[in-house]
């Protein structure tokens, strides 16, 4: 799973900063399981993008409430960690998915607009959304650095190609920036009143908040609280923090994924040994590969493979064999 190395501009408020403060300062005794590490970052805004942010402001269970559904004791799992590891790999390995739905977790998390509406067509989770019919949304708009202003890719109608550099990366970003800034300061105008809360013009009645908010651009942002069990994060991982999603929404996923390790250690490391490393094969490619094995030619002619699925399994097997 690739990294990327971000420039990080957020910048919270006082307001902000103390809320959080308080927060991490509660002291809250409990009979429920709790994860120690996920503890140390609880309420924390943890930066992604320009001026986005992932915080888990709550969450129920850990690794050994997977363990205590899936056996249905009394207990929290077993005395011995390899046991409950032994389990955990079992039920990830074999796709029984109805223990991972006994642990939640809630985010708060702050995302360009045209990412959220990426991010909301996976459908199983519970979201509340801040609301531009209600307050003013903050004068602030996701602006790409120079290495992520990529071409459309030639092969892939939904993917990136070549980077664009020089004089046309410097005017892509100009206009990015001048047509936010636009259409915020209009925004503003229609409102007649500015994002700190200050009247423009005394003598002017205001545009509904419902209605101007239909002039800013996608790359504005929102926030909400997005709250789901661990099977359908999983879920929502294995698709986002791929190396074929889109790059914006990917580290929004590979914070989350970080948390998912703070949280649940032993799922984490099923997730990623029996989901995210593993190859999943057809009966065609499986027999193909059986027959390789066994130091057999097979070609695409004679596998029963499309071309796609022929160059995919060679791919995922490290072969480099392949057919155009």
């Amino acid at each position: 799973m690739k990294r990327f190395n971000i420039k990080i501009r957020m910048k919270l408020t006082k307001e902000q900063k103390q809320e959080i403060a308080d927060q991490q300062a509660q002291k809250n005794s409990t009979k429920r399981v709790t994860s120690p590490e996920l503890e140390k970052i609880l309420y924390e805004a943890l930066p992604v993008l320009d001026h986005g942010f992932v915080r888990v402001v709550d969450y129920m269970g850990d690794d050994s409430s997977i363990v205590q559904s899936a056996r249905v004791s009394y207990g929290k799992g077993t005395k011995k960690v390899s046991t409950d590891e032994g389990l955990i790999k079992y039920l990830m390995r074999h796709w029984h998915s109805t223990p991972f739905e006994m642990c939640e977790i809630k985010y708060h998390v702050k995302l360009p607009i045209f990412i959220a509406r990426q991010w909301i067509r996976h459908r199983t989770a519970n979201v509340n959304e801040y609301s531009a019919r209600y307050s003013i949304l903050d004068k602030e708009f996701y602006i790409p650095d120079k290495n992520q202003l990529s071409a459309q890719s030639t092969s892939n109608r939904q993917g990136r190609g070549d980077l664009i550099t020089g004089k046309q990366a410097d005017e892509v970003l100009k206009i990015l920036k001048d047509d936010a800034t636009r259409t915020y300061d209009n925004y503003e105008k229609m409102l007649n009143e500015r994002y700190d809360g200050s009247t423009i013009d005394e003598g002017k009645a205001g545009l509904a908040r419902e209605l101007a908010r239909m002039n800013l651009t996608l790359n504005s942002y929102t926030q909400w609280y997005w709250k789901t069990d661990l099977l359908n994060l999983l879920n929502f991982l294995f698709l986002r923090a791929d190396s074929h999603a889109q790059y914006e929404i990917r580290v929004y996923a590979e914070t989350m994924l970080d948390t998912v390790k703070k949280w649940v250690p032993i799922t984490h490391a099923a997730f990623l040994d029996y989901r995210v490393g593993a190859v999943h094969v057809s009966a065609k490619g499986k027999k193909v590969i059986q027959l390789m094995a066994k130091g057999e030619k097979v070609s695409h002619e004679t596998s029963g493979l499309s071309k796609r699925e022929w160059n995919e399994l060679m791919t995922s097997f490290g072969f480099k064999e392949k057919t155009v």
